[in-house]
């Protein structure tokens, strides 16, 4: 059985409330205000249409086009969400311009005219489809191969209002396009498909968000902003494997703070996350964008230098004299900010671990040596099993080493 035009488009709003509650509900759970922008358009847009179905014949012209305002504006809406969850503030003046540009037509245009209102309705509906799209567009974070359903459901929606302005006005000029009964049911049926495609399409860009940012929770130390160590280790391999295939030496430096637990002991430990936040400051400062660094652990810190072994010295005595420099004073009295460094540098492709107990080697000497010193690696080790073979029962038993931690 057939259903009516007026069936159509009831359906399809009821289905778009039920999703803008949806949306709302979910937006307050979870504070996104993208998810309230796009609940609050969609409902919006749902009360219009249903109204607008059911009682404009009966309320008349300008309760009609008041209706149509609405529904312009939550179109405006939709794309203001996708820039409120990409980060950018809402374009209000935008938001509004498509119902201004309709009460203008309307206005202007003479009431036999109602092909030509419906082309510019249309038209409205399709450059806030193509708005929305290129938002998306924008958002490069994401690869195309997994943005794509987001920017096509826009597309395709500004593509199916636009195709009988196509068909109809431009290609048979005299041709009753949007009056007829076939495109209005089309409308209806696109209507439904694109509330559901574009709440699919909210969902999944909310559940990648999610996912970055409890990727990067996982990653990130919260007292320094570093990496920690999990997110250092994925990211040195990544750098490791691209500097490998360019040829290119790679440098480790192991940061150690000198007497970091008689800071604690005297100053208190709240004195001692301020010094971990401005040695983790003074690192960031003192090597290039290009290189990596991070938290391994308490008061260890590493950094890995796509550079020769030479350089990466060069930039550990640089880190070295900035923190020397840094002048801490308490109430209690100054702080001594000094740090021993071991450096370790291998030709392209060599192992993070074996640079890791290299760097960890020479930090040890340096410790040994009176501290506040930089010392490089003599030799690299030719394999972590050989490394741990020959310090075997040279270093006091640890805790925990570096290597263990990264491990």
């Amino acid at each position: 059985m057939l259903l009516d035009t007026s069936t159509l488009y009831l359906v399809a709003t009821m289905v778009a409330a039920l999703l803008g509650s949806m949306l709302v509900f979910f937006g307050n759970q979870e504070n996104i205000p993208a998810l309230k922008w796009w609940g609050t358009a969609y409902l919006l847009g749902a009360a219009s249409v249903a109204l607008w179905t059911l009682a404009s014949p009966m309320l008349g012209e300008m309760f009609s086009l008041a209706l149509n305002a609405i529904g312009f504006m939550t179109c405006g809406m939709v794309w203001n969400a996708s820039r409120v969850f990409h980060g950018r503030k809402p374009n209000l003046p935008g938001l509004i311009l498509g119902a201004l540009v309709w009460i203008a037509a309307v206005m202007t245009l003479a009431p036999e005219a109602s092909n030509m209102r419906m082309t510019i309705g249309a038209g409205i509906v399709a450059v806030y489809a193509a708005l929305t799209a290129t938002e998306l567009w924008s958002e490069r974070r994401k690869t195309l191969q997994k943005r794509w359903p987001a920017i096509a459901v826009p597309v395709l929606h500004g593509f199916v209002l636009m195709l009988p302005i196509l068909l109809g006005d431009l290609l048979h000029p005299h041709h009753d396009g949007f009056g007829s009964s076939i495109w209005v049911k089309v409308f209806a049926i696109e209507l439904f498909l694109y509330a559901v495609g574009t709440v699919f399409v909210i969902f999944m860009l909310v559940s990648e968000r999610a996912v970055t940012v409890h990727k990067t929770a996982a990653s990130v130390d919260p007292l320094t902003g570093m990496f920690n160590r999990r997110g250092f280790a994925e990211a040195c391999g990544r750098v490791i494997e691209r500097e490998a295939k360019a040829g290119r030496p790679v440098t480790v430096l192991i940061f150690d703070i000198d007497h970091f637990k008689s800071i604690n002991d005297r100053f208190g430990h709240p004195a001692g996350d301020e010094i971990l936040k401005l040695f983790s400051a003074v690192v960031v400062n003192n090597v290039r964008i290009s290189d990596l660094s991070g938290r391994i652990g308490g008061e260890e810190f590493a950094a890995l230098l796509p550079c020769p072994l030479e350089e990466g010295v060069i930039a550990a005595e640089r880190v070295r004299e900035a923190f020397e420099a840094s002048g801490i004073v308490c109430e209690e009295g100054p702080v001594d900010t000094t740090v021993s460094i071991g450096v370790a540098g291998g030709p392209a492709g060599t192992e993070l671990e074996v640079l890791l107990a290299a760097a960890d080697t020479a930090l040890y000497q340096a410790k040994r040596s009176g501290r506040n010193r930089v010392e490089a690696a003599e030799e690299l080790p030719l394999s972590l099993e050989n490394w741990r073979r020959k310090t075997a029962g040279v270093r006091p038993p640890q805790p925990q080493s570096s290597l263990t931690r990264l491990a």
